[in-house]
């Protein structure tokens, strides 16, 4: 058998030992056990409004195990024209991040009557971010910024995330932005 062969007869368990996990340093823990984030929303001023049922046929939140699947939101509350349009043409980036931040209130809010308590949550997994916005505009993250601030500010690192922010020709109602986020419950 050539030298070669052998190496790689030798190499290739202990790669697929690696690739698999073996030897690996268990994950770190992600955040004290006593975290509180509805404490933490309250240190912020922020309360949790109601929960807005669907503007469609949908559901708010599907759980599939420990996972719950949060649908795509705007910000709740009253939409007067101040607060609609495209990022680049009426609103501005300042206005997005805010709608953004708004957005990530109410997913929490729709995330809360799904679970009854926010102390269940192990992790904000992802996030996915659309932005109304026109052709031109490039600031997309800075918007989506907004909701990925406050998880981080309410949840610590627990509420460090995946994360996409796309531009969209149009949202629902004119909305500046539309949020979906993908959360895991501890078991």
């Amino acid at each position: 058998m050539a030298a070669s062969s052998r190496a790689r007869y030798i190499l290739f368990p202990i790669l697929l030992a690696l690739a698999q996990g073996a030897g690996a340093a268990p994950p770190k823990a992600i955040d004290a056990p006593n975290h509180d984030p509805e404490a933490r929303l309250a240190e912020l001023g922020i309360e949790l409004p109601a929960s807005s049922p669907p503007v469609a046929n949908y559901v708010p939140a599907v759980r599939v195990g420990n996972l719950v699947f949060l649908s795509g939101m705007g910000p709740c509350g009253e939409m007067d024209a101040q607060r609609l349009g495209k990022l680049g043409a009426e609103r501005s980036v300042e206005d997005g991040y805010r709608a953004a931040r708004r957005t990530a209130v109410c997913l929490l809010a729709a995330l809360k009557a799904e679970v009854g308590d926010l102390k269940k949550v192990r992790r904000i997994v992802r996030v996915f971010g659309m932005v109304n916005a026109t052709p031109e505009f490039t600031q997309h993250p800075q918007v989506i910024n907004g909701a990925s601030d406050l998880l981080v500010a309410v949840f610590g690192e627990r509420g460090r995330h995946a994360r996409a922010a796309v531009g969209m020709a149009s949202l629902p109602f004119g909305i500046p932005v539309e949020i979906e986020m993908l959360v895991e419950l501890e078991p």
